[in-house]
């Protein structure tokens, strides 16, 4: 169990000042502009039907599911694919972190993540891309120097160019 708080705080950040200006730009994240990912984003928090595309709303319902998995309980058991619901915590850490650059990028916004927050991410990744139940959510590592940032490591892992 980790706190998923600085994961969806800074990425809730980042979507907030999403204006509808953005929903049609394209993002690092092949074939999802910003309005899909934040649909994405909603379906990761729990949202079973496409909502309108709705920044703030979006936000909230990131930072919501950080604080539903704070309790013991949600690391516990097993979900989707047979896989245990400790690893859907990092995949949700994941999908936080690399989507909240994504769309940073995307909107030419900033967004920072704490050290601890990257190497959870990284660790996960590092392990759990290459032998992933769906491996065609991401595209093939991109090469990065050996001391490339923790973020652009778990980036160019994700299949995605920091650069």
């Amino acid at each position: 169990m980790f706190d998923l708080h600085p994961a969806a705080d800074a990425t809730a950040t980042v979507i907030a000042r999403v204006t509808p200006d953005h929903y049609a730009a394209a993002t690092p994240c092949a074939g999802f502009s910003v309005a899909d990912l934040l649909a994405h984003l909603d379906e990761v928090a729990g949202v079973q039907e496409r909502l309108p595309t709705h920044p703030a709303a979006t936000a909230g319902r990131v930072r919501a599911l950080a604080a539903e998995w704070s309790a013991p309980g949600a690391w516990t058991g097993t979900g989707l694919f047979d896989l245990s619901n400790a690893t859907w915590g990092r995949i949700v850490l994941t999908e936080l972190v690399v989507h909240g650059w994504d769309l940073a990028r995307a909107t030419g916004q900033p967004v920072a993540f704490p050290d601890e927050t990257l190497r959870l991410c990284l660790d996960h990744v590092t392990e759990f891309i290459p032998s992933a139940p769906v491996p065609e959510l991401w595209g093939p590592p991109v090469p990065v120097a050996p001391d490339a940032c923790l973020l652009d490591r778990v980036l160019a892992t994700t299949g995605r160019d920091p650069a």
